[in-house]
């Protein structure tokens, strides 16, 4: 029998980093504020999640003032789509 969990991407596990990369596939951008608010969590917990799909390449961070106020706002990349679309296929993969 195939390993039906083999294609899960682990950097998906947690459902903070669903919601992030969720949040992404159906917005062209989004700000950090609102992000914070729709997953409602404290900002430590959001910047490490982040971090952590930054580094993998899954998001970008575009850093810009709105008025004189930093703002910074995030957009998935290819890749973070790409790695995302499989991810979601597995899982309806496991499901059935």
């Amino acid at each position: 029998m195939a390993n039906i969990i083999a294609n899960l991407n682990k950097a998906f596990e947690s459902r903070i980093r669903l919601g992030i990369m969720s949040i992404l596939m159906v917005n062209e951008s989004i700000d950090f504020n609102t992000m914070k608010e729709l997953l409602e969590l404290t900002d430590g917990n959001l910047a490490s999640h982040i971090k952590a799909l930054e580094s993998l390449e899954y998001i970008q961070s575009i850093k810009q003032f709105v008025g004189r106020k930093p703002n910074t706002k995030y957009i998935i990349t290819n890749l973070g789509r790409q790695s995302f679309q499989e991810h979601l296929k597995a899982l309806e993969t496991l499901i059935k």
